[in-house]
């Protein structure tokens, strides 16, 4: 008889594990609170008001928009694989966006070497200083050398005060608040890394990927079950009662892709010395207002706000990198943000967001009126972000805990890597290659 395996979490690990173990021949049941597959990766259909639908949608509906800005890199082939592998990947947009530094109240491009030699808010003999440096990081093929040290000491040393204080220390800052001196340099080293001025995109949005995947999944015999709130793990004998909030299921293996402080929370037979060790850390939540405008607000896909004094860390103009036509002439962006989970922009109703943000935008564009706004959603997700310290490696768990049979695996493990697609693809084929092992 096969295995029965319950998988926690319906996002890019969660279903990427299902598709692997029943591929294998396992019996496999997926768990999401949520009504749609995708996890942070998510979408939701721009003409249903911003409200998810009860169940995932036919593909030939309104295109869908993530919740939270996504892309792909060329450096991202697990994901550019696994897209291929569900007959996507003819859909696959490559294009090289603008990305834009929002400073002392001019945009100014940096997304290449030679829009860094250009770069006139930093002097030139800072500019090439930091462009050796970025070089050094390129070509360094692994991070764990750099172990032991913070990236914002690193940055002044190498790159010089300057570029600082002008380029990396705003984003450091906005993305990690008071911990931006804490942030440890590896996890900086695959930031710069790993990315590519190219990026792709998958026509239509990548909660095309997940549905794909989930009925991948199912005609293979796998089960998924949305709307669904796991309350409990506990081991019973030589299974695991797994409490819902509709009733119980057993299985004989657990993978929780959830967040380590929530497993924790659903397992409580986990020893203390163990949850002394990975219960650890802290996270910020990720929070987007999405807006559609009836005209571009700008030509530049990414502004970092690097300046002071701004609501929001970063300006996202989806549609301009991919075309307004695909959207029913939409011009789409995001004002994203990272924040502590307790943090007022969570429970502020949209309405007050959109007072308090619009004002701003007349910096990206001096014409901008409120009235170009013709519809806006707001999302928010908690444990969107760890907070990627010094001493972060040294409380990764590993995939197997102290409960036989229960498997922990989630963005937390792919350091020093950040949170993304690809990498928990990467996680999840690294999973079930342990678990046949």
């Amino acid at each position: 008889m096969a295995a029965r395996y319950a998988v926690l979490g319906a996002g890019a690990l969660g279903l990427t594990v299902a598709l692997r173990l029943a591929q294998r021949g396992a019996s496999v049941t997926v768990f999401e609170r949520e009504p749609v597959p995708g996890g942070l990766a998510a979408g939701f259909r721009i003409d249903e008001g911003g409200q998810q639908a009860a169940a995932r949608m036919d593909a030939d509906g309104p295109p869908w928009l993530e919740k939270f800005y996504h892309h792909l890199f060329r450096s991202d082939r697990l994901a550019i694989g696994l897209i291929t592998e569900l007959g996507l990947g003819d859909d696959l947009v490559w294009r090289r966006p603008r990305t834009v530094v929002l400073w002392d109240g001019a945009l100014h491009q940096l997304d290449s070497p030679t829009s860094l030699l250009r770069f006139s808010p930093l002097a030139i003999p800072d500019r090439v200083r930091m462009g050796a440096a970025i070089a050094f990081l390129r070509l360094l093929p692994d991070g764990r050398r750099l172990e032991g040290r913070a990236a914002a000491e690193w940055i002044r040393r190498s790159m010089g005060r300057a570029a600082y204080d002008v380029v990396w220390g705003p984003l450091l800052t906005a993305k990690f608040g008071a911990a931006a001196e804490e942030i440890a340099l590896p996890w900086f080293w695959a930031r710069v890394h790993d990315r590519t001025a190219e990026l792709g995109y998958l026509r239509g949005g990548f909660q095309r990927l997940y549905d794909r995947l989930a009925e991948r999944i199912q005609g293979l015999g796998g089960d998924l079950q949305f709307g669904t709130e796991v309350r409990e793990i506990r081991r019973r004998g030589d299974a695991f009662d797994v409490k819902l909030g509709t009733g119980n299921l057993k299985a004989d293996v657990v993978v929780s892709t959830l967040a380590t402080r929530l497993t924790a929370r659903l397992a409580p037979d986990l020893p203390e010395e163990w949850r002394t060790r990975y219960e650890w850390g802290r996270a910020y939540g990720a929070h987007c207002l999405v807006l559609a405008l009836d005209r571009p607000l700008s030509d530049a896909y990414w502004i970092n706000v690097n300046q002071p004094g701004f609501p929001f860390l970063a300006l996202v103009e989806h549609t301009n990198y991919m075309d307004p036509g695909d959207y029913g002439g939409r011009h789409l962006v995001y004002l994203g943000n990272y924040r502590a989970m307790d943090d007022a922009i969570f429970s502020t109703p949209k309405e007050e967001l959109l007072a308090a943000f619009l004002p701003h935008l007349k910096a990206f564009n001096s014409a901008f009126e409120a009235s170009w706004v013709t519809e806006s959603w707001s999302f928010a997700a908690p444990f969107a972000q760890p907070i990627v310290t010094m001493d972060y490696r040294d409380h990764i768990p590993p995939f197997r805990t102290p409960i036989p049979g229960l498997f922990v695996a989630n963005m937390f493990q792919v350091y020093p890597h950040d949170r993304g697609q690809n990498y928990s693809i990467a996680l999840a084929d690294r999973l079930v290659r342990s678990l046949a092992g």
